[in-house]
């Protein structure tokens, strides 16, 4: 009678010993990164405030997918309610009750969503500045990066064979320049003055490039698929990068870039081609907010036959939320990378079966 062999660290569970055992120095990090980033927030002023999970719209973007359930009343009545996919809604009707500084450490949850980069539910860090800008959320994300890097005891973030200086000052990249220099596509061409979209002007230019463009491809389907492909694996090598300044249709929360209504005020950090944070100037005209939920939803439902309800509540509490800024960073990636890890589930302490 033999031993029975002991499964690799790729098929064993993540509770069996040697793969906890290899795991752990990740998720010690892990502890560290967090409580540094808490005692960085703090120290600027910030409040941390925790959100209700349970939600009565997951949020309403088009590819965003929701965990479903339903609540009971005492009599047995039963109304839908759903898992948050963000602490965003929750967090700017704080604003509008008339705090300030706030910031959120939340598990978050978004269905059919798995793989080295993707875990059903995640970690994410949001903060919120009343009165805050772009610049003052870029130099937030910087910090966050060389923070993490420091309290990992690294100098150097190393991810799939591309390297960072994590305490470099990040670039910053236009998405038109980006799409320019890495695509050699003319994304100005195809926006007009107000930031409306013209998918064959596009479809004509990624076809031209050797590209694939489907019969059903709309505009925003070719602008992600040229992003995802072309564009993102470039960004953030040798030091971050910020890519902003994106076109207004791609920012359905963000409020337009002054003087320039084709393009809003969103930007996203990247390291080593890995996608780290979401950020905006914040939209705060709930008509417009609401428009542009339909438009989402609209287009959910085209793809996907489904849509989510709108939150009634929230868009009533924009109207009272002031000038704000915010972002939105997944911190298991960013301790993934400091880490050293190359799987989003190693940084977990107990991944979703």
């Amino acid at each position: 009678m033999t031993d029975r062999a002991t499964p690799s660290a790729a098929t064993a569970p993540w509770w069996a010993q040697h793969r906890h055992a290899d795991r752990r120095p990740f998720l010690m990090t892990r502890n560290r990164v967090r409580a540094a980033v808490r005692r960085s927030f703090e120290d600027q002023g910030f409040i941390e405030v925790e959100t209700a999970h349970l939600q009565s719209s997951p949020g309403n973007e088009a590819h965003l997918h929701a965990f479903a359930t339903e609540i009971l009343d005492v009599g047995g009545g039963a109304r839908p309610l759903y898992l948050h996919t963000s602490p965003e809604f929750a967090c700017k009707s704080l604003l509008a009750a008339g705090e300030t500084k706030i910031f959120s450490l939340s598990k978050v949850f978004r269905n059919r969503e798995r793989g080295p980069l993707h875990h059903p539910e995640f970690t994410m860090l949001e903060w919120y500045r009343a009165g805050g800008t772009v610049q003052d959320l870029m130099a937030d994300c910087a910090h966050l990066l060389a923070l993490a890097a420091e309290t990992a005891g690294t100098t150097r973030i190393n991810w799939r064979g591309v390297s960072l200086d994590p305490s470099a000052e990040p670039e910053r990249l236009g998405v038109i320049e980006a799409f320019e220099r890495y695509a050699g596509l003319d994304l100005a061409a195809t926006l007009g003055p107000d930031g409306e979209t013209d998918r064959d002007h596009l479809a004509r230019q990624v076809r031209a490039k050797g590209g694939r463009v489907s019969d059903d491809d709309t505009w925003a389907d070719l602008f992600s698929k040229v992003l995802a492909t072309e564009i993102e694996p470039k960004l953030g090598q040798g030091r971050a990068t910020f890519l902003c300044d994106y076109p207004a249709a791609e920012a359905a929360l963000a409020r337009r870039k002054p003087g320039d209504a084709r393009l809003s005020e969103r930007f996203e950090l990247y390291a080593c081609g890995v996608e780290l944070a979401n950020a905006f100037g914040e939209l705060t005209d709930p008509e417009e907010q609401r428009r542009r939920f339909i438009a989402e939803m609209d287009e959910k439902d085209r793809v996907y036959g489904e849509r989510y309800p709108i939150d009634e509540d929230f868009l009533a509490a924009l109207a009272h939320m002031p000038p704000a800024a915010g972002a939105a960073l997944g911190f298991d990636r960013l301790v993934m990378l400091a880490a050293g890890a190359l799987r989003i589930e190693d940084v977990l302490w107990t991944p979703v079966p």
